[in-house]
């Protein structure tokens, strides 16, 4: 008797479209489900391998059908585009997602545990609310503009001087905007305080979390950039070295070689975007201390550093001080080490 050997699963919120394959490549299933039937139907189904993209709510349902013998792989979707074939629908992205799983060079993404995505959620949150903020703060700015009241740059000027502007009575603010600014103003403080919560929320959590500790060791690397490595990558396993996690973090050069002649372009900016800037931002702080220290006259602490500041843009620095973070976060979580600085 047949049996299913490999399953491709199209994910969707309501609709979800199986394929099914056997050891020889004939399709023995291809059918829709809806949300309901999905855990039923691999309940029923003999352990087989499920193929899914990787994208919103793939880490639930790898879990879920784990859960009944099956193994489980997530591919990035920009790796199962190539297998498409003809016209982009249900059917046809589930028949791709099923040849894909299967090839042997293809790349995998590792599952990630509900702590991990907690707090990878906390960190999204977070630059929600930071966003709203600003956003807030750009139109009560453009609002005072309005009226011929132009204040420097920087929130804490603008939190400082807004509330003697609504109190001022020889200005030109109408009395209803007035009421609109205060709305604003009392809106901007509640999302700092929730911001606030959840930068205790992380706090706490870098305390209980001893990789994330071990990596705020590294120059460079504080809180925010600690908490999400560790989230995202865990112990470093699924990476065979540190070049593989700054090309995951798009942190490395884009090819665009041919004939034997390698031609190295700007950072390919693939993967996360977001670990990737937290991990810039740090190596510019960095930077700029060692810059103020040579300005002084004292040693920087980083020769490295500073021989590329000597012939590179400090852009460049910052994004190849960042590849070398990167790298030194993969040894630090993979070996289970502390950062240790080098001998100058």
């Amino acid at each position: 008797m047949k049996e299913i050997s490999v399953i491709g699963l199209d994910l969707a919120k309501n609709v979800f479209q199986i394929h099914g394959v056997t050891e020889c490549g004939e399709v023995l299933v291809r059918k829709v489900l809806r949300r309901s039937q999905v855990l039923q139907f691999f309940a029923k189904c003999p352990p087989c391998l499920v193929g899914m993209e990787a994208c919103g709510g793939a880490h639930y349902w790898s879990r879920e059908i784990r859960r009944f013998g099956h193994e489980v792989k997530m591919m990035a979707p920009a790796f199962v585009k190539p297998y498409l074939k003809a016209n982009k629908n249900d059917r046809n992205d589930a028949e791709a997602i099923c040849e894909a799983v299967q090839r042997p060079s293809m790349r995998f993404v590792a599952a990630k545990s509900p702590e991990q995505q907690s707090v990878l959620h906390l960190h999204h949150s977070r630059r929600l609310l930071v966003k709203q903020r600003v956003a807030v703060s750009n139109h009560l700015r453009g609002i005072l503009s309005e009226y011929g009241i132009v204040l420097p740059q920087g929130e804490r000027v603008l939190l400082q001087q807004l509330p003697s502007l609504l109190e001022d009575g020889d200005n030109t603010l109408p009395m209803l905007m007035r009421h609109t600014l205060a709305t604003l103003m009392a809106h901007h403080t509640q999302l700092a305080e929730h911001i606030g919560v959840l930068d205790a929320q992380l706090q706490g959590w870098h305390k209980q979390d001893e990789q994330s500790q071990r990596l705020a060791s590294i120059p460079g690397v504080g809180l925010q950039t600690a908490t999400a490595l560790a989230a995202t990558v865990g112990d470093g396993k699924d990476f065979r070295n540190g070049r593989q996690l700054a090309a995951y973090l798009g942190l490395v050069p884009r090819q665009h070689s041919s004939g034997g002649r390698p031609r190295l372009l700007g950072i390919s900016k693939r993967g996360d975007s977001y670990l990737r800037g937290l991990l810039i931002h740090g190596a510019r702080a960095v930077i700029r201390h060692i810059r103020r220290r040579l300005a002084l006259g004292q040693p920087g602490g980083n020769p490295w550093v500073e021989q590329l500041l000597l012939r590179c843009h400090p852009n460049e620095v910052a994004v190849a001080l960042a590849n070398k973070m990167a790298r030194i976060a993969w040894v630090v979580l993979s070996r289970n080490e502390h950062y240790q600085a080098r001998a100058a």
